[in-house]
């Protein structure tokens, strides 16, 4: 199964390009739910969710609707002294959990985060501390890029995101690799002027796909479908909506 859909949803530079003026923001996610069929929630990268948040959400979307949770940076990033804030994320997903709605955890780890053995530990440790719930795994530096990372990856129940993204030396390139029962695909664009250096976050993320480019994913995306359960495919090129013009070219193409 294919779960296609964008990197959030709740962008004011949206309206116009995707939502409509006279569109209430509350009314967002519904309309977006009636065109996609998963969402990635990346808000609780910049804090904690709350489970009453999450459960309104859920409400909003259709049966069959499936969200995915980045993980909170103290998580990933910081990754010191943050114990306590592990089952308090568990915690709030519950809502999306007892609805049916709940594909996996994202960990998005930081280009400073190298392949050694402690942060091997942490990976395991950050597994446990999910309590069974799938997660899949981003990395952004290219070393951690090794067979024995991938066994790892499989030996430890533990998904790959696939990336694609600038063609910078040090970034992951864009292979397709599925190491659990999960894949797992996000389109962050091909900015490379931008990707180190911004003035503002959106950026970096500021790229149109072409249908080119898009179609070199069509083969890698059928072959991690083959191997997974379930298939998630996010664009995160989000600036003014050009993610879902990347989505809708990729449902097209995957017809």
């Amino acid at each position: 199964m294919i779960y296609i859909g964008t990197s959030g949803y709740s962008y004011e530079d949206w309206v116009g390009p995707y939502y409509p003026a006279e569109l209430p923001k509350t009314d967002w996610l519904t309309f977006y739910a009636h065109e996609f069929q998963a969402c990635e929630i990346n808000f609780t990268f910049y804090r904690l969710p709350e489970a009453r948040t999450l459960a309104a959400m859920a409400d909003k979307t259709p049966e069959g609707f499936l969200f995915t949770v980045k993980a909170t940076q103290e998580l990933t990033h910081k990754r010191e002294g943050n114990a306590e804030l592990f089952p308090k994320f568990v915690r709030a997903l519950k809502p999306l959990i007892e609805a049916g709605k709940f594909g996996c955890v994202l960990a998005q780890f930081p280009y400073s985060f190298h392949p050694n053995k402690e942060n091997r530990e942490y990976l395991r440790a950050f597994r446990d501390a999910m309590g069974g719930l799938p997660v899949v795994v981003e990395f952004r530096n290219a070393r951690w890029l090794t067979p024995e990372t991938f066994a790892f990856l499989e030996e430890n129940n533990l998904g790959f995101c696939c990336v694609d993204e600038p063609r910078l030396k040090g970034l992951i390139p864009p292979i397709a690799e599925a190491t659990s029962h999960i894949a797992y695909v996000r389109f962050h664009g091909r900015n490379a002027k931008k990707w180190w250096r911004y003035d503002e976050p959106w950026e970096r993320y500021d790229y149109t796909y072409s249908k080119e480019e898009l179609e070199e994913w069509v083969p890698k995306i059928r072959d991690l479908n083959a191997k997974a359960e379930s298939t998630f495919i996010f664009a995160n090129n989000h600036w003014r909506a050009q993610a879902v013009d990347t989505a809708r070219q990729l449902r097209l193409l995957l017809l």
